[in-house]
C-alpha cells in the first residue's frame, strides 16, 4: 500500500489529498498541519474580525469529511525536516512519518520588514485563525489602528476593523492602493470610496520606527490605563509624520515557507540577517511575485546552487508543470511553489496546483498552466475585480466606462484580444471576461 504524505492542509494540500483519493482508493494519505483546525478560509479572516462570520463558519472541510475520505488528518504537529534519501519526515514531537511520495504545501509566512522596533509588543499580522483571535481579543473597545500595507489583505483588514468602530490608518509604500491590481484611476476611485467609510491613507510612505508611547518603567507607564496586551505606540514615517496607534498590523507581503526544502544535514539560514539588508527597496503586499518584482521588493532568494537546499529553490520551491520538484517523489504546490519564476500567492491558483499535484502523485496525468491571475474583492460594500494585464502605463488599447460610482477598463492587445480588465463598483460579467482572457471562450 502506497503512503502519501501531505505537509500543510491549506487549499493546495487538501485538494491534493482529495484528488489522490479519487484515483487511489487503497493508499494511505496522511495530511499534517501545525494548526489546530482542518482547512479553513483564510481569505475570510477579515470578515471574522468584524463579526460578519463566526469561527465555525470559516471551516471548509470538517474532520468528519477527512474521516469519510479515509484521509488521516494530524493537527497541531509541525514537520521539522525531511530526509529525502530515506523518505521520511521528522515531526517536532519526535515522530517519524514514512512516505512513498510527499507534497510540500507549507504555504507562506507574513513578512515583517526589519523596521526599528518591529518586534515591539502589540505588533501583529493576519495570517491564520490564531492571529485573528489575538486581534479580536485586543479590539474590545475603539482603538487607533495602523495597518502597514495597502495591498489586498491590508485593505480588507483595514476596512473590516473600520466597520467595527476603530479609527484605522493605512500606510502604503506605493503612491496608490493595490498597485498590482489597479491603475491610477481605479486606485483613486477605490480610495475615495474607502475614505467615505472612515479610513485614512498615508501613501508613498515608509515606516522607519515603532516604539512604545510610554517607555517601560517610566511614571507614565506605571499610571497608564489600557489593556496591557495593546500598549500605545508611536509609528514614525520617513516623511516625519508620527502616528499614534494602540495596535499595529503588518500586511506587507508574504514569503514562501521553503524551510523543508533543506536536507537533514544542512546549515540553517539566518533569515533575520538577510532581511536587514533588504528593506531599503521593500514594497508592500506582493500577491504575485515575478523575478523582477522579487528583486524590487528585496526578496533575498535562495538560489538552487546554495548548499543548504536539497531541493531546487529560488523565491519558492521550483516546480515544473506537473508540480514535481528537482527530486523524485517530491512535489510542491500552493504559496510555497514557484512555477516559471512566479509565486502565486492566491487561493484559486493554489487550489489548481494542488489538484495537479494530487493527480500526478497518484499516477495520473495533469499539467498546470501559467494563466493570468485574477482577484475579486468586496470591502465596505465596494465591489472590485481585476485580471491579467491592467496597462498601468496606458500604452494599450482600452475600453473605459466611467461614472460617479463605476470604473471599468477592458485592456486589449494589438490584435484586439482581451488580455486584462479592472472593475471598481460593478463586477458584472467579470467571470465571463476572465474566461475570455484564459482562452476558454470567445
Amino acid at each position: 500500500m502506497k503512503q502519501y504524505l501531505i505537509i500543510g492542509n491549506g487549499t493546495a494540500g487538501t485538494t491534493a489529498s482529495e484528488n489522490i483519493r479519487k484515483i487511489d482508493q487503497n493508499c494511505k494519505i496522511t495530511l499534517i498541519t501545525s494548526e489546530n483546525f482542518p482547512i479553513y478560509s483564510r481569505i475570510r479572516l477579515p470578515e471574522y474580525l468584524c463579526g460578519k462570520v463566526e469561527k465555525e463558519r470559516l471551516i471548509i472541510k470538517s474532520k468528519e469529511w477527512h474521516t469519510r475520505n479515509n484521509i488521516e488528518l494530524i493537527t497541531d504537529t509541525t514537520i521539522k525536516q525531511i530526509d529525502f534519501t530515506n523518505k521520511k519526515a521528522l515531526a517536532s514531537n519526535g515522530k517519524f512519518f514514512n512516505y512513498d511520495k510527499v507534497l510540500i504545501s507549507t504555504g507562506s509566512t507574513p513578512f515583517i520588514p526589519p523596521v526599528k522596533g518591529g518586534e515591539t509588543e502589540g505588533i501583529l499580522t493576519l495570517r491564520n485563525i490564531e492571529d485573528a483571535d489575538k486581534i479580536v481579543q485586543i479590539c474590545q473597545e475603539p482603538l487607533n489602528i495602523v495597518v502597514i500595507g495597502g495591498g489586498l489583505l491590508g485593505i480588507e483588514t483595514a476596512s473590516s476593523l473600520g466597520l467595527s468602530g476603530h479609527k484605522v490608518t493605512v500606510v502604503e509604500f506605493f503612491e496608490r492602493l493595490l498597485p498590482r491590481q489597479l491603475d491610477k484611476e481605479g486606485a483613486c476611485r477605490l480610495q475615495r470610496l474607502l475614505e467615505k467609510n472612515g479610513l485614512t491613507f498615508m501613501l508613498g510612505e515608509v515606516t522607519e520606527e515603532i516604539k512604545e508611547k510610554y517607555p517601560k518603567n517610566s511614571k507614565a507607564s506605571e499610571n497608564r490605563e489600557y489593556d496591557h496586551s495593546a500598549p500605545p505606540k508611536l509609528v514614525k514615517l520617513k516623511s516625519g509624520h508620527i502616528l499614534q496607534a494602540d495596535l499595529v498590523i503588518f500586511s506587507s507581503g508574504v514569503r514562501a515557507d521553503i524551510t523543508l526544502a533543506k536536507g537533514p544535514d544542512t546549515n540553517k539560514h539566518d533569515a533575520k540577517e538577510s532581511e536587514k539588508n533588504e528593506y531599503s527597496t521593500k514594497k508592500s503586499d506582493i500577491d504575485i511575485c515575478s523575478t523582477k518584482e522579487s528583486e524590487i521588493n528585496g526578496y533575498n532568494s535562495k538560489k538552487s546552487g546554495d548548499n543548504q537546499y536539497a531541493v531546487k529553490t529560488d523565491k519558492g520551491i521550483v516546480v515544473n508543470e506537473r508540480m514535481e520538484t528537482s527530486l523524485p517523489s517530491v512535489y510542491a504546490a500552493g504559496d510555497v511553489a514557484e512555477f516559471m519564476g512566479v509565486n502565486f500567492s492566491i487561493w484559486p491558483e493554489a487550489t489548481e496546483q494542488g489538484r495537479v499535484a494530487g493527480i500526478n502523485m497518484a499516477g495520473g496525468s495533469a499539467v498546470y498552466k501559467n494563466i493570468p491571475p485574477s482577484n475579486v474583492l468586496k470591502v465596505a460594500g465596494i465591489s472590485l475585480a481585476s485580471a491579467g494585464e491592467i496597462d498601468v502605463d496606458g500604452k494599450m488599447e482600452c475600453n473605459i466606462t466611467s461614472t460617479d460610482t463605476v470604473y471599468k477598463k477592458i485592456v486589449k492587445d494589438h490584435n484586439g484580444k482581451i488580455i486584462g480588465c479592472i472593475m471598481v463598483g460593478d463586477t458584472t460579467d467579470f467571470n465571463k471576461i476572465v474566461k475570455t482572457i484564459k482562452g476558454e471562450s470567445q
